[in-house]
């Protein structure tokens, strides 16, 4: 069968026309987005800006094919437009969700909280910003988890962008007994600390009084550390040496 016979029946045609078009737009969106990202790459642009940029041309490209396919089918356009100003009630009811989500990942592009690569903190959820796109913004945890976000969660969620600080405090809560004496403790956490690299020299390492329970004083240790994305990691630290501080401390006095 030859393509003449073939596009003597319309089903076929349409078939194929239908193929060739989803094709060639899958073709388009990836030699875009591999020349965008080799480009960006290039020139160190913004990792926000080249994902932002992948998403136009991805949406742009679908709905453009859309446009052909229903064409070659021979549905109208103008037809659908107007049908649609009739159901767009039920149709914005539906959508509502991929709607509010697209508007929110507008803003959020727009407003600059934050990019890829930084880490963010919402909903008690923590992660590294993989992924910005106009539906969903997507985290890796530190223990490699992946965490979609819905665009939308961001305005209604007070949301911590952790690494615009230039400097991130530790902070552990300790109960110190009364036999052990704060200047003790203090000195002994300044000579811990002191001995981490990770630790800054300033601001200093210090020991914060909360309040005095019944079963000793309750306190926080904080220190000053220059990687957000380990903090927790750098709590359990401290948290394991000074334990022993604690009990040394106590039979001592």
């Amino acid at each position: 069968m030859n393509l003449e016979t073939i596009f003597s029946y319309p089903i076929l045609k349409d078939i194929i026309v239908t193929i060739i078009i989803l094709i060639a737009s899958f073709l388009i969106i990836k030699w875009a987005s591999m020349f965008i990202n080799n480009t960006g790459k290039k020139f160190e642009s913004d990792q926000t800006l080249i994902q932002v940029i992948n998403e136009l041309i991805k949406y742009t490209v679908y709905a453009f094919a859309v446009t052909l396919i229903l064409n070659e089918i021979g549905i109208n356009i103008t037809a659908i437009a107007v049908s649609l100003g009739i159901v767009g009630i039920a149709v914005g009811f539906a959508a509502r969700d991929t709607i509010s989500n697209f508007i929110a990942g507008l803003f959020v592009l727009g407003d600059k909280s934050f990019k890829v690569g930084d880490i963010i903190e919402i909903s008690n959820q923590k992660g590294k910003v993989m992924i910005m796109g106009f539906r969903v913004t997507k985290l890796v945890t530190p223990d490699n988890n992946i965490i979609t976000i819905p665009n939308s969660n961001f305005s209604k969620n007070v949301h911590i962008n952790h690494t615009p600080l230039e400097e991130k405090r530790v902070d552990l809560d300790v109960t110190i007994p009364y036999s052990v004496d704060i200047e003790d403790i203090t000195k002994s956490f300044d000579e811990l600390t002191s001995g981490f690299k990770w630790a800054l020299d300033e601001p200093k390492a210090n020991v914060n009084i909360n309040e005095l329970s019944d079963i000793g004083i309750k306190a926080t240790l904080s220190v000053w550390v220059d990687d957000p994305w380990k903090v927790a990691d750098y709590r359990s630290i401290i948290a394991k040496k000074i334990g022993p501080l604690l009990a040394i401390n106590h039979e001592i006095n």
